[in-house]
């Protein structure tokens, strides 16, 4: 007799590859021919690749199991690894400006995560504002191509903050796969 679990059946949309996320033709992130050239495209692609990753493994989920918690006591969910993430770019963007702090999105303490509640509109919100952090940070640096390049109060060049930006969102990635995996069994790189 086979025993009930409340452990989700793995599972992939991949045929080709079955450990990967999606078959090659269908994956956002595949690429036909050479790699980048240079320093500063290479950063650039892998950058773009975390962060369609991170929004791949949140695709097809409702509110509930965006805000669905991973482990007591941890308050990560996917919607909270969405808000952490816009929260990091804000306060990339302060480290990188010469004006006063822009305050942060979601409070001190956790509150990225703690907010991370099961309500369309909170979604909605987390999506526009890693978005709209993204591309703010991504403007004030597309206007320093220099790596070396030292930037606002904190004179943190740009290459360390691109590398910093790549390290936080394939660390997050790893986390995403675990939660939804933890969701509904979904699983791929």
């Amino acid at each position: 007799m086979a025993r009930m679990s409340d452990r989700p059946a793995r599972w992939t949309q991949a045929t080709v590859y079955p450990d990967m996320w999606a078959d090659p033709d269908d994956d956002p992130r595949h690429r036909e021919g050479d790699g980048p050239d240079g320093e500063l495209a290479t950063l650039l692609e892998f950058q773009t690749d975390y962060r369609t990753t991170l929004l791949m493994k949140c695709e097809g989920l409702d509110p509930e199991q965006m805000a669905r918690r991973s482990v007591p006591p941890s308050t990560m969910s996917l919607l909270g690894l969405i808000r952490h993430l816009a929260e990091v770019e804000r306060d990339w963007r302060n480290w990188i400006s010469d004006d006063e702090p822009l305050p942060t999105l979601y409070g001190e303490d956790d509150g990225d995560f703690d907010g991370a509640v099961a309500d369309q509109a909170v979604v909605d919100e987390a999506y526009s504002a890693l978005a709209r952090e993204q591309a703010e940070v991504d403007a004030v640096l597309a206007e320093h191509p220099d790596l070396g390049e030292r930037l606002g109060r904190e004179r943190i060049a740009v290459r360390e903050l691109m590398v910093h930006r790549i390290e936080e969102y394939a660390r997050h990635c790893g986390h995403a796969d675990l939660l939804r995996e933890c969701v509904d069994g979904r699983v791929g790189q």
